[in-house]
């Protein structure tokens, strides 16, 4: 089972060592001794805390989009969506074009993407590759 130091697990929670010290000492979070007599977090511990913490803090909540730096931006509806256990493959159709996304099916769930529903697809590629047509 991995451990962590004070330090290592404070700076994975973005928090002062000093904070999490207070935390452990509150027995908001279980410390253990390694075998050199060391303060350490269990990781499995320290993943669990980690998730709490960012369920619990509060987060402001996000502004319409007024403006971005993508240049393609194609509405469509989506026609399909392909789900598995971790990634989800969605396809639109925007006029003409036929547009494949893959992203992890919890974006998928979150933005209730189903056969039917309007969608923009923002495209923004720092490679884009050009090709040269056969001549008739």
């Amino acid at each position: 089972m991995s451990t962590f130091r004070i330090r290592e697990a404070a700076d994975l929670l973005g928090v002062s060592d000093d904070t999490l010290r207070r935390w452990a000492d509150s027995g908001r979070l279980a410390i253990t001794i390694d075998h050199g007599g060391r303060k350490v977090i269990e990781g499995t511990v320290l993943a669990q805390f980690a998730q709490e913490l960012a369920a619990s803090t509060e987060r402001p909540e996000p502004q319409p989009v007024v403006s971005e730096s993508a240049r393609n931006r194609f509405v469509g509806l989506v026609t399909r969506v392909i789900r598995d256990t971790v990634m989800a493959q969605v396809e639109i159709q925007a006029g003409p074009h036929h547009i494949v996304s893959l992203m992890s099916r919890e974006a998928a769930d979150a933005l209730k993407l189903e056969p039917g529903v309007l969608a923009i697809a923002a495209v923004k590629s720092t490679n884009v590759v050009i090709e040269i047509p056969a001549h008739p």
